[in-house]
């Protein structure tokens, strides 16, 4: 391991500990020459993931990619940075587990709302409504009751009882919202 100091080619690990969930080793060295400590990170090399987008295009699978477009769906949302992180290497081990190469970007759109449809359904909403190219309000209506059926499958979500807490019942409900 070069030296990031002096550029010397040998060091001494001092320590060595797991670190993120197992996936890599960190070490920490001591270089030989100058006797400066540098921290090194050690991980398994994965064969290179290809994401085919919706225009044709084909690009490598960019970790970081997909953590923005999840931190910004769960922007003012209390989830900690750390269960962001962890649901990207969910999804990331998931595509690495797959005998293809190639993943659609449709796919990893699919994989990452199921993950926050237990997390947040604010996030949820948010990140399909870009996702999936909303164009008006009819299509979030279309993904609340959507939401709304996967946690209760056994009762039917409507426009109305969707907007309003369940407890208010229909007869109670002001002349505006009954017109529709």
């Amino acid at each position: 391991m070069r030296c990031p100091y002096c550029q010397h080619t040998d060091s001494r690990v001092l320590e060595s500990r797991s670190a993120e969930g197992g996936a890599s080793i960190r070490r920490r060295r001591e270089c030989l020459n100058c006797k400066r400590r540098f921290t090194t990170y050690e991980r398994i090399e994965f064969v290179p993931i290809t994401v085919s987008k919706r225009d044709g295009r084909r690009e490598s699978f960019d970790r970081s990619k997909l953590l923005r477009g999840i931190t910004r769906a769960c922007e003012k949302i209390d989830i900690p940075a750390m269960r962001l992180e962890a649901l990207v290497d969910e999804i990331e081990a998931e595509l690495q587990q797959r005998r293809e190469r190639e993943v659609t970007s449709s796919e990893i759109g699919e994989m990452v709302l199921k993950h926050l449809q237990s997390l947040s359904e604010v996030a949820y909403i948010r990140f399909a409504s870009v996702y999936r190219q909303f164009r008006g309000i009819r299509d979030f209506i279309d993904t609340l009751n959507h939401l709304q059926n996967c946690q209760s499958s056994s009762e039917k979500a409507t426009s109305v009882n969707l907007l309003l807490p369940p407890e208010i019942p229909p007869e109670r409900l002001p002349e505006p919202l009954l017109d529709g």
